[in-house]
């Protein structure tokens, strides 16, 4: 019966473990609501206690009804190529970004590194489309 015991309270442990070792998800655009640079036009600080995990990353939000919003539509609301830079993107580059550097074109939010990065997706818009291209083949 002790041997019964010993296997129990070690198939316990190993169950619990990873339980334990499991990390919360990285905080998407350094803590800014999704949601707030579609509306009202800007990036405004989300709270830790209202936030959604989607795609390995936590959003923050600065109001439930954001939270809601997203949880409705994630796809709508997230940041392009995980909130990587979309100028680096095109570039077939990983680029951190900058989220006070945004463009929200034809319904979707990207982000740039630079305000430079910006400006050369403005003056060519095609680099929208190679960011995407470089994208599907980087998933």
């Amino acid at each position: 019966m002790s041997r019964w015991r010993a296997l129990t309270a070690l198939l316990l442990l190993a169950f619990a473990v990873p339980a334990v070792a499991q990390k919360s998800p990285p905080v998407a655009l350094k803590g800014n609501d999704p949601v707030s640079y579609f509306n009202p036009g800007r990036p405004a600080k989300g709270a830790s206690k209202i936030s959604y995990d989607f795609d390995e990353s936590r959003y923050l939000f600065s109001s439930a009804k954001n939270k809601e919003l997203f949880a409705a539509n994630p796809d709508r609301y997230a940041p392009q190529f995980s909130g990587l830079c979309a100028t680096g993107m095109s570039m077939g580059m990983k680029a951190e970004a900058d989220p006070s550097v945004f463009l929200v074109k034809d319904g979707k939010l990207y982000i740039f590194s630079s305000v430079e990065a910006r400006q050369m997706v403005e003056k060519d818009p095609t680099l929208l489309k190679k960011a995407q291209e470089a994208w599907q083949h980087k998933k």
